[in-house]
This record gives structure tokens, sequence and C-alpha cells, in this order.
């Protein structure tokens, strides 16, 4: 997930347009663009939250279900899961195992629909050449989904509202998966059913964590710094494409190829 960006917005969704200086780097012999399938995630690779919706209804759903204060200070919230966020601020604090494990699901399905009840407050962002880099992996044949530790009515809500959906024949999400590598698993599973069973699966991911999982599961990882983590930072990794953001990697394919 992402944690909320206090600018104001007065439209639902808009384009990030403010840009870094473009850097690409790709290993050599691996075609970013020539892969069979890709699992996008969603909050700091697809489009970033200027509004609290989703952060906000962490607080609420464990205040209204389980009637306790929920802290997230000193947890990981980007490249996680929402049922990671939620262990992990659990295991920080004196609630007994048993009693949030039992509360987890229900905690989860108010989050669901507090914010579905919200979906029209969302302000969200694109982030830049998305609608341009998906349209050029569907021209090339690839099957595109989506890889998230977001609920999944919660990323779909994400992605109806910034007029992505078309673009996704499938996804991948938390509902049933703590760790981001088993989420990962499962929607791998989902593409090869539509691409193949030998297709190439490749992941694309703004954190560590996404290259992580990615490894975990023998898979390519397309990372962007277009979320909180640094080029310098997600090269550490060794991802197989590393970008200032999708735009410059279109950019650095496609501006080639003119």
């Amino acid at each position: 997930m992402s944690t909320p960006d206090a600018t104001a917005h007065a439209v639902r969704y808009t384009t990030q347009t403010a840009e870094p200086p473009h850097r690409v780097h790709i290993v050599t012999g691996f075609h970013w663009d020539d892969q069979q399938a890709y699992l996008f995630d969603i909050d700091g690779t697809l489009l970033r939250s200027r509004d609290r919706i989703h952060y906000d209804s962490f607080f609420e759903s464990v205040r209204e279900v389980m009637g306790h204060d929920l802290d997230l200070s000193g947890v990981t919230l980007h490249g996680n899961t929402d049922p990671g966020i939620l262990r992990d601020a659990f295991l920080q604090t004196t609630v007994e195992d048993s009693h949030w494990r039992v509360a987890l699901e229900e905690v989860l399905e108010r989050m669901r629909t507090t914010v579905a009840a919200r979906r029209d407050r969302m302000e969200l962002v694109r982030m830049p050449a998305i609608e341009e880099t998906l349209r050029h992996l569907a021209a090339r044949g690839a099957k595109l989904g989506v890889a998230t530790g977001n609920l999944e009515a919660i990323g779909w809500v994400k992605i109806e509202t910034v007029g992505l959906r078309h673009w996704f024949e499938f996804g991948g999400f938390s509902d049933d998966y703590v760790e981001r590598a088993d989420m990962i698993a499962h929607a791998a599973e989902k593409a090869r059913a539509i691409a193949g069973p030998n297709a190439t699966v490749c992941v694309v991911g703004d954190t560590e964590f996404d290259i992580t999982a990615a490894r975990a599961n023998g898979l390519p990882t397309i990372a962007v710094a277009t979320g909180n983590q640094s080029f310098e930072q997600l090269m550490q990794r060794k991802p197989e494409v590393c970008a200032t953001s999708l735009q410059a990697l279109l950019h650095a394919t496609t501006g080639a190829q003119k």
C-alpha cells in the first residue's frame, strides 16, 4: 500500500508529470518488453494516492472490530501486504496472538467495505506513461495482470478509478497471503493459466520487496523508482531492469527505434 500524500487535488485522478532525469539500466540480454506476461504492482508503480482512504481504513477497521487503537509506527508499509501490515502491527503490541488472528478476516472485510463506500472521494495520480507502457506491451502480445499487497476489492477500485481496468486480464492480491512472495507465486500461476504453462512472467514494482518476492519465485523484475525508494536503492537489489520511471524505460526503447 502507499501512505497518503498531503497535496490536495481537485480531480479524482491525474497523471504525474514532474520527472527526474531519465536513468535506465537493463541487464545485457534481457528484453524487458518481450516477456509473455507482466505482473504490475499498484501503489507507487501504476499510481499514487493523494488521499487517506486506504490508509485510514486500517485504523478505523481495527477500532470498530476489536476496540483497539492501531499503531503503525515502525511497521513497513511500502511493499508489504494489507494482512502483513496488520500482522506486523499486532506483533509489536501486547494483544494476544489468538485475539487478533481470529478477528483478522473481519477487520479485512471492514477495510474492503470502508474503502468501497468512499471510492468517489479517492484522489489518485497515474504515474508517467503508464497507459503508453501498457499499450506498448499489449501490442506485443503480452498478457497484463496486477500483483499487489492490496486486498482485491481495494486494488480494483484504485485501478478502476484511474481508468486502467480494461488493460488487466487478471490479478494477484493479498486477501489470502500475508507474505508478498506467496502472493506473487499465486499471481504467476494465474498468468501462466492464461499465457501458457511455460510463459515468461515479469514483475513490475517500485520496492525492494517486489524484487525479492519475484526472485523467490524465479521471476525477473522491472524496478521503477516512482515510489519511496531511489534508483540507487533499487539497483542494490540487482533487478533485471531498473529505471527512474516507466516513462524513462519506454523512451529508452521506443526512442531508440525512431
